[in-house]
C-alpha cells in the first residue's frame, strides 16, 4: 500500500503564466484506464477497459473489492471495452449510475446499473437495465464519453461505426446513430424519453430523435464546462488533424463536419451540405512532432492553482503529451512522457484534475512544480491563518460563519482533513499530520472559500 504522502518524481512541465505543471504519482496497478469520474463525493471512479469499476480512496489507496465488475458481458481489445461511466445527479438517494460498453457482439451498450443498499463502495451487477443497443459494423470508433448536463439529461458520444473515411456515411446521416452525440431523458419508467429541444424529434420523415448534434468521427472525451455554459469535444482526426470543439450546450442541431472534413481541411464533400451549414473547430493541430490521437479533457476549475482557470487540458495519446487550449485558443505543449499514454482526464468533486496513462496502469494528479501558487480569497476578504509555519493547532481569524470548515490538502492533491471542525477559539488541529507543504481551504457556505498555503513541522 502506497504512504499516504507518497510522491512521485515530477516527470513533465511546462510554464503557464510563469508557473509550471507536473504530474504526481496518486495510484497505480490499474488495467487499461479509460475513465475517471466522482459520486460527489471524495471517491475516485476508475473504468477499466476490460469491464471492472474500481474505486480510489483519497489518500490514493484502491479499494481491494470491485465497484463493479461485468467483464463477461464486455467485448475487451483494441478500442473496445467498458469506456464511459457518469452517476447520476441525485445518485445520493436514487443510487443509479449508467455506462457505456461493447457487449460480446461488439455492439454499444449503454445500461443503467444501481449501488448496492448496503455497501456504497459496491454496485449489484444484476440490476442492469438497458437502455440502447447500438450495432456496429466495424471494430473501431466506439466513442464512449457519457456526462449529464446541468440539465439532468445524459449525452452520449458515438463514434461513427469505423473502418477508415466513414465509409457508411454514419456521421453524415441524420437516421444513424453513430458518429453523434445523443441527449436522452433517463428519468422514466421506459428505457428513455426525449427531451425536448432535440433537433429531430416529432420530425416524422427524417432524424432519430435521440441526436443533438452529428458530424463526428470518433470523438474521444467530451465535458461540460458549467462555467461558460460550452460543451467542449475532442474529435479524433482521420490521419492528419485532429480538434477541439466548442459549443454552448443549448446549441442543437450542430454538424461538425465530418466524413466532408477533417478540422478545418475538406476531406469527402461528395454529396455534403454546404459549408455555411458546418461549424468548425475551435482549435486544430497535425500530426507533426509525433502526434496523432487526441485525448479530450476538461477546463480547469478547481481552486489549487488559480494560473490554470479557465484552461481546457487534454493530450495527445502518441506523443505522451499535455496540451493546455488558453482562452483564446492557442494551444500550448508540455515535454513527452515517454510510457505513458494518457488515456483520459477526470475530476475529483472539488475540480481538481487528474489523467491516466493506459499502457502504465497510472493515475496522475495535475499539480504545480512549486508552491508559487497565489492564496484564493474568494468572498472572505479578513481571513488571517496563524503561525504558519504550525504545528499541533493552527488558528483562523476572521470567520463570522460559524459553520464554516477547513480542509487540508497535500501538494500531491491527496486530502488530508476533509471538513475538519473549526473550534469556537479558531482552532483546528492539525496534531499526527506529517510534517510538509499543504493547502488549506477554509469554505463558508456555497459561495465563499478562503485557500492558503500551510506549512506544517
Amino acid at each position: 500500500m502506497k504512504k499516504l504522502l507518497f510522491t512521485f518524481s515530477l516527470f513533465s512541465s511546462l510554464i503557464v503564466n510563469a508557473q509550471s505543471i507536473n504530474l504526481v504519482e496518486f495510484a497505480s496497478g490499474l488495467t487499461s484506464p479509460v475513465e475517471i469520474t466522482n459520486a460527489n463525493d471524495t471517491r475516485l471512479f476508475v473504468v477499466q477497459q476490460d469491464g471492472i469499476i474500481k474505486i480510489i480512496q483519497p489518500n490514493g489507496t484502491i479499494n481491494s473489492a470491485d465497484f463493479m465488475n461485468i467483464s463477461s458481458k464486455v467485448l475487451y481489445g483494441g478500442e473496445r471495452g467498458l469506456l464511459g461511466l457518469a452517476f447520476h445527479p441525485q445518485y445520493a438517494t436514487n443510487g443509479y449510475f449508467f455506462v457505456y460498453y461493447n457487449n460480446t457482439a461488439g455492439n454499444i451498450i449503454v445500461a443503467r446499473y444501481s449501488v448496492n443498499p448496503t455497501n456504497p463502495d459496491i454496485a449489484d451487477p444484476a440490476t442492469e437495465k438497458i437502455l440502447l443497443n447500438i450495432p456496429k459494423p466495424f471494430d473501431n470508433h466506439n466513442g464512449g464519453s457519457i456526462h449529464f448536463a446541468p440539465d439532468g439529461n445524459l449525452w452520449i458520444v458515438t463514434g461513427d461505426g469505423g473502418s477508415g473515411g466513414d465509409p457508411n456515411n454514419n456521421s453524415q446521416n441524420i437516421n444513424s446513430l453513430l458518429g453523434k452525440m445523443l441527449r436522452i431523458d433517463v428519468n422514466s419508467t421506459g428505457p428513455y424519453n426525449i427531451p425536448p429541444g432535440n433537433p429531430f424529434a416529432g420530425n416524422l420523415v427524417t432524424g432519430a430523435d435521440e441526436i443533438w448534434s452529428y458530424g463526428l468521427r470518433n470523438a474521444w472525451k467530451f465535458s461540460f464546462d458549467t462555467d461558460t455554459g460550452n460543451v467542449l469535444i475532442a474529435d479524433v482526426g482521420q490521419g492528419a488533424i485532429e480538434e477541439i470543439n466548442k459549443m454552448p450546450i443549448t446549441q442543437a442541431g450542430i454538424n461538425y463536419g465530418w466524413r466532408c472534413y477533417e478540422g478545418n481541411n475538406p476531406y469527402n464533400t461528395t454529396g455534403c451540405a454546404a459549408i455555411s451549414t458546418m461549424t468548425f473547430p475551435v482549435a486544430v493541430y497535425n500530426h507533426s512532432g509525433g502526434r496523432c490521437s487526441i485525448t479530450g479533457g476538461y477546463v480547469y476549475r478547481g481552486t489549487q492553482y488559480p494560473a490554470f482557470q479557465g484552461k481546457y487540458f487534454f493530450a495527445d495519446y502518441c506523443s505522451t503529451q499535455i496540451g493546455i487550449l488558453n482562452t483564446d485558443n492557442s494551444i500550448v505543449w508540455s515535454p513527452a512522457s515517454a510510457g505513458n499514454n494518457f488515456s483520459t482526464f477526470g475530476q475529483n468533486s472539488q475540480k481538481e484534475l487528474f489523467v491516466a496513462a493506459v499502457t502504465s496502469g497510472k493515475i496522475f494528479k495535475i499539480t504545480t512544480g512549486t508552491l508559487a501558487t497565489d492564496d484564493i480569497n474568494n468572498g472572505l476578504t479578513t481571513i488571517n491563518v496563524h503561525p504558519n509555519p504550525a504545528s499541533e493547532k493552527v488558528f483562523i481569524e476572521g470567520l463570522e460563519d460559524k459553520r464554516s470548515t477547513a480542509d487540508l490538502i497535500s501538494t500531491e492533491g491527496k486530502i488530508v482533513l476533509e471538513k475538519a471542525k473549526i473550534e469556537n477559539d479558531g482552532s483546528v488541529d492539525i496534531k499526527g499530520i506529517s510534517p510538509g507543504a499543504y493547502y488549506l481551504i477554509i469554505k463558508s457556505g456555497e459561495q465563499k472559500s478562503y485557500s492558503q498555503k500551510l506549512i506544517i513541522q
